[in-house]
């Protein structure tokens, strides 16, 4: 069957006519196994594969494109559908397993004997999760209420202030960052564009009522120009100095679309991040320990140094 599939993908990649010897040197086979493969199109799967005299096999496109019945995959197309799986189950353990089940079932059948089937792909393959937190039972309606583009009336617990509201928002996105889902939409209380944390909402219903729309070019301002999670216009720049030792990781690690960097003459690295918010920025510097300094501006500088000295009194 993957023969077919690979016959049918190059007679349909072409606009003359290939030989069988060609044929055969391309599909790895005997040009015997290939004038059983073109019976077999032609037999079984009606397709229109004339031979043209001294040239070789096309297809007849007279009555229009000719694809093959059903939905066909290649053996490495499957394995890409099953690593495209087990990538989907640990975003979100349990978010679509009902789904997926099936598909993941039929996936087996097709594979049979292979080598990556009976689940030994998913065993091969780990992807870590750090801090991640469930998506909650929620998940699935705001994903219905984003595709089928209508208002959400959720209820929504604030972790910084600890108080739970009730919301009406349009669906923009669903975002999933550093192991967390978080729904970017245009709350309608606040009248403006606002991220919630998927686990922390309570409550949530479709409403009848169509999702506002917001241009794709507002979405972008309003959430990407700003370092990490935190929305809003990237009104600062941070200047940050590592080490040598450390500059071998950071410069492979992508912090902001818009970042800057340099190696220095002494081997330390700069790097410039626009951001609005510091919270995240600050978080991910002290992950750098003694490792990075904040050149500028000062007020980040004061921050980091502040917080870091609110540690040592800890210790």
């Amino acid at each position: 069957m993957e023969r077919l599939y690979a016959l049918h993908k190059l007679l349909r990649g072409r606009r003359t006519p290939i030989s069988a010897e060609a044929l055969a040197e391309r599909l790895g086979c005997s040009k015997q196994t290939v004038y059983r493969a073109i019976n077999e199109l032609r037999n079984y799967l009606n397709a229109p594969i004339p031979e043209e005299r001294g040239k070789g096999f096309y297809y007849d496109t007279s009555a229009g494109v000719y694809e093959l019945p059903g939905l066909w995959f290649s053996a490495a197309e499957i394995r890409a559908l099953l690593v495209l799986q087990q990538l989907l189950r640990n975003l979100g353990p349990g978010l679509l397993d009902a789904e997926l089940e099936p598909l993941r079932q039929k996936i087996d059948r097709l594979l049979g004997g292979h080598a990556a089937g009976e689940g030994e792909l998913e065993r091969r393959i780990r992807i870590l999760g750090m801090a991640a937190r469930d998506a909650g039972e929620h998940f699935r309606t705001c994903a219905n209420a984003l595709i089928e583009r209508r208002r959400l009336r959720i209820g929504y617990h604030a972790r910084g202030r600890d108080t739970e509201t009730l919301r009406t928002i349009s669906p923009q996105r669903l975002t999933h960052y550093r192991d967390c889902w978080y729904l970017d939409a245009w709350c309608h209380e606040r009248n403006a564009l606002r991220s919630f944390a998927v686990e922390r909402i309570r409550s949530a219903s479709i409403e009848n009522h169509a999702a506002l729309e917001i241009p794709e070019r507002d979405l972008d301002e309003h959430y990407a120009s700003a370092y990490g999670i935190f929305a809003g216009p990237a009104d600062n720049i941070a200047v940050l100095r590592f080490t040598p030792e450390r500059a071998r990781w950071v410069a492979d690690e992508n912090w902001h679309p818009q970042q800057q960097a340099r190696t220095l003459d002494d081997g330390s690295y700069e790097l410039r991040v626009p951001y609005g918010n510091p919270t995240e920025l600050i978080m991910d510097i002290l992950r750098h320990g003694g490792d990075v300094e904040v050149i500028a501006p000062p007020e980040l500088r004061a921050q980091v140094k502040s917080r870091l000295q609110a540690a040592l009194k800890r210790y």
